[in-house]
């Protein structure tokens, strides 16, 4: 029985990494510039197609996987920040309704980009050659691609945390996030700091659809289950906070994949449960801070 709760929770935290890649930009963005982007995880599904992409045409060895991993973010972060000067700018200051209409739209507009350029069919790509293999941890059978993903989660936080609060870049995003009208007055381009900040989230949804393409089918549609499983999450750990998207990120993928154990027809509905339960007794998230 132990191997088989160990084998789930690893399951569930390596797939919980990729939400949290995909949650920490959407927690950035509604943090720093105070839109609430409903499809971010559209870039999420356009970072996997670019990565079959790179995959495909450059080569048929799995570790071209690891120049799909740089460039197809990179190709992500470039489109964000065309979304970003040519769409957000305009609304930041619009009501949150008009806020959601344009990013559902958004979310209409990629899906149709992608079935134009790549169709409706499904694709894949293969785990690279060097963690293409299995380990065996306190009996049960690993594998090194779920462990890689598992550290990838920590990485991120890691350097995102160093980012915002021992660089001077990272000052005046907190400086713009606390107060952008007295940020502007002190001569920060309030502009430039808010298409930074949103390449850097669409680079992370990207990357996580990079990382979760050798895991599961890339398909059109993909994004659809992703989006609430996100916003769960920032619930959960809360709106802004990095920290809180990566415990809600941990906390949401052992609650899936332990649910299967117990009760695997309502596996399902424990992520929601979770985030009604936060909302009852702490309604700003787990590390979130209220109003």
């Amino acid at each position: 029985m132990f191997k088989i709760i160990f084998g789930q929770v690893i399951s569930g935290l390596s797939v919980g990494m990729v939400f949290f890649l995909i949650s920490i930009g959407l927690s950035m963005v509604f943090g720093t510039l105070r839109v609430l982007n409903i499809a971010h995880a559209s870039f999420y599904m356009l970072g996997a197609y670019l990565s079959y992409t790179v995959t495909h045409y450059l080569g048929a060895s799995s570790d071209m996987f690891w120049v799909a991993l740089v460039l197809a973010p990179v190709g992500v972060a470039i489109f964000g920040g065309i979304v970003e000067l040519l769409l957000f700018r305009p609304i930041y200051k619009a009501d949150l309704l008009y806020q959601l209409v344009l990013t559902f739209g958004l979310i209409l507009v990629i899906s149709d980009i992608i079935k134009l350029l790549w169709g409706v069919q499904f694709y894949s790509i293969k785990i690279p050659s060097i963690l293409d293999g299995q380990v065996k941890l306190m009996g049960v059978t690993l594998s090194f691609y779920h462990l890689f993903m598992i550290g990838m989660g920590p990485l991120v936080l890691g350097l995102s945390w160093m980012i915002l609060h021992r660089t001077k870049l990272g000052r005046v995003i907190r400086a713009v996030t606390y107060n952008r009208d007295m940020a502007s007055a002190l001569g920060v381009n309030v502009s430039l700091v808010y298409t930074f900040v949103f390449m850097l989230a669409s680079w992370l949804a990207g990357l996580g659809g990079t990382l979760m393409a050798p895991m599961s089918a890339i398909f059109l549609g993909m994004d659809v289950t992703v989006t609430i499983e996100c916003f769960i999450i920032i619930v959960i750990g809360g709106f802004g906070s990095l920290g809180g998207a990566f415990l809600g990120a941990v906390v949401f993928g052992l609650a899936n994949s332990l649910g299967l154990l117990v009760l695997p027809k309502l596996a399902i509905a424990f992520g929601f449960i979770i985030m009604a339960l936060i909302l009852i007794v702490r309604p700003w998230g787990i590390m979130g801070k209220p109003e």
